[in-house]
């Protein structure tokens, strides 16, 4: 008897492998999924303005990537004894002006650099809902969308659904403005699966119908270039039960994103890199071994397995960097 319904992803034509290069960006199920990519070893680079919901955050901050831009000190604002950017994560937030300008550019340049020679652009959507400012907000042009509130007064902001027509623009727009620097580069688009709650029911259930709308259009018109993995389905549809959720009942919890992480395994990575993966999680569960008996001569021939195991692939893949674990399983363990 079958008791739920599975969805299957289908193979986008295409493999994800160690060599590539990775650029993820968007919302907080960006670093869910882009931290398993770290973890195997892939080369990728997350969200470097900080995590972002909606599409004209996103967009905007792709070609601000794409143009290299370099921010200046009149575009930060001080509020609540630090410096903060309209356009970043409270991350890039100091008490010191000049820090936070530096970490901003930085940041930029690192991923002006990388995008230029990415394959593969992961963006997730997470919100169609976005909160524009007032005449009130300091710093900011009344009309301008804010990538974060920095915990600012209400009356700062006025909050807008977008529409699918807009969004399909400016997706449009962004991915122009990519394409002039990296011809070659292909867009995977996601919907984030985590539940906008504070918005309403209702409310982030239209906000998911937007960008899910626009989204397809996107991978329509561009189908030589532009996919679609469809984590929110699989979260929603196929999963479709509270005890894949964290405590709040709105994020996905680990059993969830693992979930989620296989099936893009399944449909974008061959076998090879499947078999590397599994190498490179054992020695990951092994480098996090606690042993009983430290001074144990199985404990000692536990380490000079996976040393020999570990020194083996760091020299068949010396892109990858296994510094750490050469050290603690040559004898920094014990």
């Amino acid at each position: 008897m079958k008791l739920r319904l599975e969805l299957e992803v289908r193979n986008a034509g295409f493999t994800i492998s160690h060599y590539d290069k990775l650029f993820l960006t968007g919302s907080c199920f960006t670093e869910n999924i882009g931290n398993k990519f770290t973890l195997l070893r892939f080369n990728n680079l997350q969200n470097p303005h900080g995590i972002l919901f909606n599409p004209v955050s996103v967009c905007k901050a792709i070609k601000e990537y794409v143009a290299g831009k370099q921010y200046t000190a009149d575009e930060l604002f001080y509020y609540n004894e630090a410096w903060h950017s309209w356009n970043h994560h409270s991350r890039f937030s100091s008490p010191i002006q000049q820090e936070s300008l530096q970490m901003i550019n930085h940041s930029n340049n690192t991923a002006h650099a990388y995008l230029k020679h990415a394959d593969y652009l992961f963006i997730t959507f997470g919100s169609a809902w976005i909160y524009t400012f007032t005449e009130e907000a300091l710093g900011a042009k009344a009309g301008e969308t804010a990538s974060n509130n920095h915990k600012a007064p209400g009356n700062w902001f006025q909050k807008r659904l977008l529409n699918s027509t807009e969004t399909y623009a400016m997706i449009e727009d962004m991915m122009k403005a990519v394409l002039s620097i990296n011809p070659e580069i292909k867009f995977i688009y996601t919907i984030s699966p985590v539940r906008h709650i504070r918005e309403g029911f209702i409310e982030n259930n239209r906000s998911k119908a937007v960008l899910i709308d626009a989204v397809h259009n996107i991978v329509n018109a561009h189908k030589n270039n532009s996919f679609y993995f469809p984590s929110y389905e699989i979260v929603m549809d196929d999963l479709r039960d509270y005890r894949f959720y964290s405590e709040d009942m709105v994020h996905p919890n680990y059993l969830a994103s693992d979930y989620v992480w296989e099936k893009m395994v399944k449909a974008y990575m061959s076998d090879e890199t499947i078999q590397l993966n599994k190498a490179i999680e054992d020695i990951n569960i092994a480098f996090k071994h606690k042993p009983f008996n430290a001074a144990s001569n199985l404990h000692k021939s536990f380490l000079l397995s996976y040393y020999n195991k570990v020194k083996a692939l760091q020299e068949e893949h010396p892109e990858m960097d296994f510094g750490k674990e050469l050290e603690y399983f040559g004898g920094k363990g014990k």
